[in-house]
């Protein structure tokens, strides 16, 4: 499978567009269309942004390798909470809050916003 195979099954099983999918890495349609369709090739900076956005494994989208998607960023975790001193119980609540859907993080950051206003 090549990686613009990979991409488009990506984007499939997440269900979005080509326009929505490019939108949320800030390009356009087309762009997407036309590394889906091998026409150009996925640059680096492409692909880092599919992993982010999407929690990727980028060994899966450059190369096929291994699962699709990552875990929990836990080595980023682990560092802020080695930085931050902070204990267990910090370190589940920052991944629970990273596991929450987009429209749930909002409501947690309303709701914070109230108590402090």
């Amino acid at each position: 499978m090549t990686q613009g195979e990979r991409v488009r099954e990506l984007r499939k099983y997440l269900g979005l567009t080509l326009e929505k999918f490019g939108k949320s890495l800030g390009v356009g349609k087309t762009a997407i269309s036309k590394i889906e369709n091998q026409e150009r090739n996925m640059t680096e900076q492409m692909a880092l942004s599919i992993c982010r956005e999407f929690r990727v494994n980028y060994f899966w989208l450059t190369e096929g390798k291994g699962d699709i998607f990552t875990g929990a960023p836990q080595g980023v975790v682990d560092e802020i909470a080695e930085d931050y001193k902070l204990d267990e119980i910090d370190k589940k609540i920052i991944e629970k809050y990273l596991e929450l859907s987009e429209d749930q993080r909002q409501t947690i950051k309303d709701y914070l916003k109230s108590i402090f206003t």
